[in-house]
């Protein structure tokens, strides 16, 4: 599959770059970005995927996180996608901030006219990191995964998911129990149809009660002046309440700051380090 090079800039001794390729599991054209350490010129390197929330691109993640030079020093490869399909001229995609364009809820879609194109899950799943391991110095045994809001709840339930697939996982304010709240009950009804139960199978809080897989060790970040966290669109406790039950072991820090204020990367850029570190233990051990 072509790579198509939008930009590459030095950065921390590494390039953090930008690709454009053409996707068969969404049937547009889709950009990542990547970031390559010093380390991926003499060697294979572990590599860590983040998940945008909505109305990013992978543009967000690249600029505003500061994460290059953690992840210089630990040897990471990080690739950031986009969030979903572009340009596919579906009528309603662009109506909404939270759902179609930039919205894409790391589902599969199942109902007309979404799930044509509407395929984010399998494309981060499989179609992505196929893409990357075949054009980048990767070791395809060493993946971990996390993200933001809308993307840490994608990181959640493609890790619990896919027991053994991912080395760990994180997330930054994610969006836990989307069955019951209303970000999640208009994208997984749009998407996926109005039968509730089909929901469950993209909810972190549903998903992590029959948890039987590997050992998965859960770091989040929550902002405690979160003003969608207050307007239960959130609901880590719900996930928290879950984890404890089923003994999968979550660090859930309330941290004095806001994630959805409107320089939220100043809440991702405060911890992204911590996050570094926790995949890199997984990674490089």
């Amino acid at each position: 599959m072509a790579l198509k090079q939008v930009s590459s800039n030095k950065c921390f001794e590494g390039f953090q770059k930008v690709f454009e390729h053409d996707s068969a599991e969404l049937k547009c054209k889709m950009k990542f970005g990547i970031y390559l350490p010093p380390k991926a010129e003499t060697g294979k390197c572990p590599v860590l995927y983040w998940l945008s929330g909505l109305t990013c691109t992978e543009q967000n993640f690249i600029t505003k996180a500061g994460f290059q030079q953690a992840a210089a020093e630990h040897g990471l490869i990080v690739v950031a996608p986009d969030t979903s399909p572009r340009g596919c001229n579906i009528e309603g995609e662009d109506e909404s901030w939270d759902f179609g364009t930039g919205a894409g809820f790391y589902v599969d879609a199942t109902e007309d006219p979404w799930k044509t194109n509407y395929r984010m899950y399998s494309y981060i799943k499989d179609e992505l990191p196929k893409l990357i391991n075949a054009n980048f110095p990767t070791d395809p045994e060493r993946m971990s995964i996390f993200g933001h809001s809308m993307g840490g709840h994608g990181a959640l339930i493609l890790a619990l998911k896919n027991p053994g697939k991912y080395k760990s996982v994180s997330a930054f304010a994610p969006i836990c129990n989307p069955i019951q709240c209303q970000w999640g009950k208009k994208a997984l009804g749009g998407y996926l149809g109005p039968d509730a139960s089909k929901w469950e199978a993209y909810d972190a809080t549903q998903l992590v009660k029959s948890y039987s897989g590997s050992r998965l060790d859960i770091l989040i970040d929550q902002g405690k002046d979160d003003q969608f966290l207050s307007a239960g669109q959130l609901l880590p406790d719900n996930f928290i309440a879950a984890c404890t039950e089923r003994k999968v072991p979550v660090v859930f820090r309330l941290q004095q700051a806001s994630s959805f204020c409107t320089p939220r990367y100043f809440f991702i850029a405060s911890f992204i380090n911590d996050h570094i570190k926790h995949h890199a233990k997984y990674l490089n051990a």
